[in-house]
């Protein structure tokens, strides 16, 4: 009897026990609950403080930087007023400094892809301290608040470059243009190399698969040793069919240089077999039926088919006498050469930069862009060579070569040669 109302009194206060626990919880989550009300009321009256409100605006400005920068390429349309109102600047700020840009005269002219970069301050009113404007790729123009920040002095800064003489070789696989881009040639070079040869090897015909070509080219290199700008080729060779087509170049009086082969002689004709890169030769000189006017006539030149925008060359020195719509041949160029020889070149999509009527061009020089204006199924170069005034094929003209060094103009030629073949041999062993 006894140890049954022990377990009863046992059980009783374990329930009592319970019960109690309950009710403590209950009073310490009222507590909690009344606390944590009280605490966001203050937080939301806090927030509401004016004065709050300011100082965590302040704070949150000044995480930010102080100085901002912009920096924009011209594109074409663009001009000095169009950059300027890209600036989130007052109206004028912004005269202020289109005026500054405008008084300086290399700045009058606004080329496509110059580069302009400025300099914000966050914390000012007349936000823009300083900016910069690119006259070539290898200088600009740095315009700084004076220092009572009424106007902008300037100064010419010549960029830290180097020059380093670069050696490239490869085999041809598919085309030259695109073995020398995966060699990552600059696209300049490539085309001085094709203008060249283009004197003597036809680009479409005369290179096939496991050719090959050996370069040594300039190149300019910045602190950061990113290639900025390319210079001269100094040696260039084509081997074609187990055939070396060797290039040198050669100061052969004071200011004058040239490329000659091995033997001294300049490869520089009156005109260029092709003006064109990496073209396939899609319909030659002769008769054939006319693709848009359905009947046989005499074709008078040759087709070069390339993509749009494919550059043409001038194949030589002369004068433009006509930049303009041609009816069937669209968009034309004619080039007076000499009184002999005028070349044609139809069915552009565009013109070069400044080519129009009485421009004067050098052999090389980009006159257009490949297109398929006029009487045209797809793009393509029509290209034509007139001789004393008589349409001629131009792949089998045969043109007066260039210069041959003699004398003194041959010994000096051979040892700069020997000097170049020096340099390649360094070049290759490292």
């Amino acid at each position: 009897m006894k140890f049954l109302n022990y377990n009863i009194i046992r059980e009783y206060s374990i329930f009592i026990f319970l019960i109690i626990l309950v009710i403590v919880m209950l009073i310490i989550h009222t507590i909690y609950s009344n606390s944590k009300t009280q605490n966001l009321e203050k937080l939301n009256s806090s927030l509401n403080n004016t004065y709050l409100k300011k100082t965590v605006q302040e704070i949150t400005n000044n995480l930010k930087p102080r100085f901002t920068y912009y920096e924009y390429s011209s594109k074409s349309g663009d001009n000095h007023q169009s950059i300027i109102d890209k600036l989130d600047i007052s109206k004028k700020e912004k005269k202020k400094i289109l005026a500054t840009i405008l008084n300086e005269k290399k700045l009058k002219i606004l080329n496509i892809n110059q580069k302009f970069n400025f300099k914000l301050d966050n914390l000012s009113k007349e936000r823009i301290v300083e900016f910069r404007v690119e006259t070539g790729k290898k200088n600009e123009i740095v315009f700084s608040k004076s220092a009572d920040e009424d106007k902008f002095i300037s100064r010419v800064i010549t960029k830290n470059f180097k020059k380093k003489v670069v050696y490239k070789e490869t085999i041809i696989k598919d085309s030259l243009y695109n073995s020398a881009i995966n060699l990552n040639i600059n696209p300049n070079i490539i085309l001085e190399f094709a203008r060249l040869y283009g004197f003597q090897i036809d680009f479409q015909r005369d290179i096939w698969k496991d050719d090959s070509f050996q370069i040594i080219y300039e190149e300019f290199v910045n602190e950061n040793k990113e290639v900025i700008d390319t210079g001269e080729i100094i040696f260039a060779n084509l081997n074609l069919q187990n055939t070396d087509y060797q290039l040198y170049k050669f100061e052969y009086a004071k200011n004058k240089i040239d490329y000659f082969d091995e033997n001294g002689k300049s490869v520089k004709k009156t005109l260029m077999k092709t003006p064109i890169n990496g073209a396939r030769l899609s319909s030659s000189y002769g008769k054939r039926k006319h693709p848009i006017l359905g009947y046989t006539k005499m074709h008078t030149g040759t087709d070069f088919a390339a993509p749009t925008g494919t550059p043409i060359m001038a194949s030589g020195d002369g004068k433009v006498m006509k930049a303009g719509w041609c009816g069937g041949g669209g968009n034309c160029v004619k080039i007076k050469h000499n009184n002999v020889y005028q070349t044609v070149y139809a069915h552009m999509s565009k013109f070069g930069r400044g080519i129009k009527r009485g421009t004067r061009v050098k052999q090389g020089q980009i006159i257009g862009y490949v297109g398929s204006t006029g009487l045209s199924t797809g793009p393509h170069l029509h290209y034509e060579v007139i001789e004393n005034g008589k349409k001629v094929n131009s792949q089998k003209l045969k043109l007066p070569s260039g210069k041959v060094l003699k004398g003194n103009e041959r010994k000096n030629f051979e040892v700069a040669k020997i000097k170049i073949d020096v340099l390649k041999s360094n070049l290759i062993s490292n």
